[in-house]
């Protein structure tokens, strides 16, 4: 798949948008050529470690007409208003989870991209690994038989290593805390491997870290199939640790950071372990948003499904709030 590389500017300067760049890097088919943020400090220093120009203004950048497309890192409030701006000059929007904090803007996003004739990507990174896909395939495959239960962890240690004055860490920038910032993720491949989400039920607490956000995290998500999944996700653990077992009637899935892949079989009496090389999830999904806008097939996620997703956590949010379960569909009408 040759094509000419993608010329985009970066926008949001973060340890994320350093993480993305770090990625294109390693791609011969994106090439970052500018970058702006409102501190000129943290947009000289980008611009000086991947080698592109420092943009005054966000203007600038979307009258340039050598830039193609936005990779979009900014805070999830600033979502719609930046990528508005981006469609309606006919850029290419590239925007990491969640889509929004709230499904209205969600949808607005989706429709304004369609709307000025755009591709929007979402960064959904972890569906891509390894181990994922083995399991979709074998799912796919009819392995596993019905699927009936699944449970899953993301876990990180934050304790001593927040700002406050972060948005990230603010109810009102993160609303819900650790779920939306990083269990997302786990929602998402939870629906990848069991199907579409139909109704949840979350409880949320704050434990171990200052501020005004939770900290740890549960969620029972009800799947269409009728099949169940558990999620935990916590900032407050001792440390970093990725879970997801898939169950299903005739074959059960292991997955931890720790252990890797096993495939258990119904009848067997242990686990057989699975090989699962590490693939470079980041520049699969950022050259696949570079490959769409050339016109070589579409993002994986876009904004449709990146805002039923986000409607998956904040129903786990209302039902928290509310002491009830949830349906999605009730938060994609209401929310």
């Amino acid at each position: 798949m040759a094509f000419e590389p993608l010329r985009v500017a970066c926008i949001g300067m973060g340890w994320w948008s350093d993480v993305l760049a770090d990625a294109m890097k390693r791609s011969d088919k994106i090439k970052i050529v500018a970058c702006y943020t409102r501190s000129e400090d943290k947009r000289l220093a980008f611009a000086g470690r991947y080698d592109c120009r420092p943009a005054e203004s966000f203007e600038e950048v979307l009258a340039d007409p050598e830039i193609e497309a936005i990779v979009n890192t900014t805070p999830n409030d600033a979502h719609l208003p930046t990528t508005r701006q981006a469609a309606e000059a006919g850029k290419h929007v590239f925007l990491d989870k969640p889509i929004a904090n709230n499904v209205t803007e969600g949808r607005a996003i989706t429709e304004i991209c369609a709307k000025a004739g755009v591709v929007l990507g979402m960064g959904y990174q972890r569906r891509r690994e390894s181990y994922f896909r083995w399991i979709r395939q074998q799912i796919d495959q009819g392995v596993f038989g019905r699927l009936v239960n699944a449970e899953a962890n993301i876990s990180r240690d934050r304790l001593g290593k927040i700002d406050l004055n972060s948005w990230r860490y603010q109810a009102s920038g993160m609303p819900g805390g650790v779920m939306l910032q990083i269990g997302i993720h786990y929602t998402d491949v939870l629906t990848y491997l069991m199907g579409p989400v139909k109704a949840v039920r979350g409880q949320f607490a704050q434990l171990v870290l200052p501020g005004d956000n939770p900290d740890v995290s549960s969620l029972i998500l009800e799947h269409e199939s009728g099949a169940l999944s558990t999620l935990n996700a916590s900032y407050a653990s001792a440390s970093e640790y990725y879970l997801m077992n898939i169950y299903g009637k005739d074959a059960t899935a292991y997955y931890d950071m720790h252990n890797g892949l096993r495939l258990l079989k119904r009848g067997e009496d242990r686990p057989t372990p699975v090989p699962a090389g590490k693939n470079d999830t980041f520049v699969e999904e950022l050259e696949e948003f570079a490959a769409a806008v050339r016109g070589i097939g579409k993002p994986e996620v876009g904004g449709d499904y990146a805002t039923v997703s986000l409607a998956v956590v904040r129903a786990g949010i209302l039902s928290a709030r509310e002491g009830r379960r949830v349906e999605v569909a009730e938060v994609l009408q209401n929310d």
